[in-house]
């Protein structure tokens, strides 16, 4: 099973995907008219603006945080060490360059989400790439596959990935059996999503900045420590990443392919632009300003934290570390968990399992959040398969914690890959809109007026809207 999986991955991977992702984050960034480069200045304001609070839906900062805590996940630990491991310190620039790029995929698939919600029984936004499959290009069946491999995908695969990880890093730090790990994981998770997608959004709201400062803080402090190595290890992630570093020392080494393959592989993972889930949480926010551009703006500095931030810091402690890190007989988390130990002392394995438990606890409630959300499109949210959505989940955790990893990243990269594909096919038949969109808030800005959607301008586009979804925004 392994190869026949590593064989799929390769095909997906090898070409597919590098192209599909690049092409797009670039197609989307020349639509938008460099949307992420002419909006860097102005994301403190976006920030501030995304406190607002907002009748009958989310403020955009709970929904970033939502979305940040899918994001922020073991990904941004383990991933990193998988990354560097496999294509060396260049794949970090690649990552980086996923996450400039893919900004603007996230600005599209983010803003689509905002503009084509709709209010469910309760009052609620929901929303997602299955609604702006569905209502905007009129492929309901588009939007029921997508929903099919997001279900399998949050619901499954990835909860596993996150639950490998925790089990792992305490196994590690503390020689903590992982039934028990999985047992205290699944035990949190319920009590977390029995609280619904308002109550999801209130706690991640605290809790993603706070883990988020103390793992970014950590790294901060350990390369004040080591400043003086600090040049040196940006020289060698952008020498490694255009194969100057081996080519230096007169070695093979890592190839550019291993590097940038690794790089954009893992940055997605990391930070999921394009993939069509963080829109799941952007749907459900009341943007403020009442453009559909607002809330696309906000999602876009979840890529800038999550992978040029917080990914970075993980890197950084592992570069620190030495060579020596890159081990084979270690996985990802026990790579920076050694790595830490290394720099700080004892205290540093047990403080990245601690990281890594509420990275990954955040990750695998959000998960389930956007798995939820997709029964919704589906019209099977009866009480009955919404617990039986719960009890998959909790054991997928604990199934998650007995699976051998390579299997465990392996199908999430395989399961990622087509929800990608399907998402990104869908945005980019969707981008005469995306450019609708951006150019309308663009323009209301250069004005200096608080820009609206006024959908009197776009009727075309007004037909295709869920009745209610947009009442509240005045016309201008």
């Amino acid at each position: 099973m392994p190869e026949f999986l590593s064989f799929i991955n390769e095909i997906l991977w090898g070409s597919v995907m590098i192209y599909l992702l690049l092409g797009t984050g670039v197609w989307f960034t020349w639509r938008t008219g460099y949307i992420q480069f002419r909006y860097l200045r102005h994301f403190g304001k976006s920030l501030k603006s995304s406190l607002s609070s907002q009748p009958d839906g989310l403020t955009s900062f709970q929904a970033l945080c939502t979305s940040l805590a899918a994001r922020v996940g073991s990904g941004n630990l383990a991933g990193v060490a998988i990354a560097i491991t496999a294509g060396g310190p260049g794949a970090v620039f690649w990552m980086w360059v996923s996450a400039i790029i893919g900004m603007a995929s996230s600005f599209a698939e983010c803003s689509l989400a905002q503009l084509y919600k709709e209010r469910d029984a309760e009052g609620q936004f929901r929303g997602g790439p299955a609604w702006y499959m569905s209502r905007g290009l009129g492929m309901r069946w588009m939007g029921v596959m997508f929903s099919v491999f997001l279900l399998l995908a949050y619901g499954l695969i990835f909860n596993t990935v996150q639950a490998n990880s925790v089990a792992n890093a305490m196994h590690y730090a503390f020689h903590l059996p992982e039934f028990v790990t999985g047992l205290v994981l699944m035990v949190f998770t319920l009590i977390a999503i029995m609280r619904g997608l308002r109550g999801v959004a209130k706690m991640m709201q605290w809790l993603v900045p706070i883990m988020a400062l103390l793992w970014v803080a950590t790294s901060i402090f350990i390369s004040l420590w080591h400043l003086n190595q600090i040049p040196h290890i940006f020289e060698t992630i952008i020498r490694s990443a255009f194969g100057w570093q081996e080519a230096a020392a007169g070695a093979v080494g890592y190839t550019i392919s291993q590097a940038l393959t690794s790089g954009i592989q893992r940055g997605m993972f990391s930070n999921e632009a394009g993939m069509g889930s963080t829109p799941n949480a952007a749907a459900a926010a009341a943007s403020w300003p009442p453009h559909p551009a607002a809330q696309g703006i906000v999602q876009m500095i979840g890529v800038l934290v999550d992978t040029l931030v917080i990914c970075t810091a993980t890197a950084i402690v592992l570069l620190l570390a030495g060579h020596d890190t890159t081990l084979t007989s270690f996985n990802g988390v026990q790579l920076v968990q050694k790595a830490m130990s290394s720099l700080a002392g004892s205290w540093g394995a047990g403080f990245v399992a601690g990281i890594v438990l509420l990275f990954s606890f955040s990750s695998i409630v959000a998960n389930y959040i956007y798995a939820e959300n997709n029964l919704i499109y589906l019209k099977k949210n009866t009480p009955r398969n919404v617990w039986l959505l719960r009890v998959i989940t909790l054991l997928m955790v604990m199934c998650g914690t007995l699976l051998s990893l390579p299997v465990v990243w392996q199908l999430a990269d395989i399961i990622m890959a087509l929800m990608a594909i399907t998402n990104l096919t869908a945005i980019l038949l969707l981008s005469p809109v995306v450019r609708i969109i951006a150019s309308d808030y663009l323009r209301q800005r250069k004005l200096g007026i608080k820009p609206v959607f006024d959908l009197a301008r776009y009727p075309d586009i007004e037909q295709q809207l869920s009745e209610g979804s947009w009442d509240d925004v005045p016309r201008q």
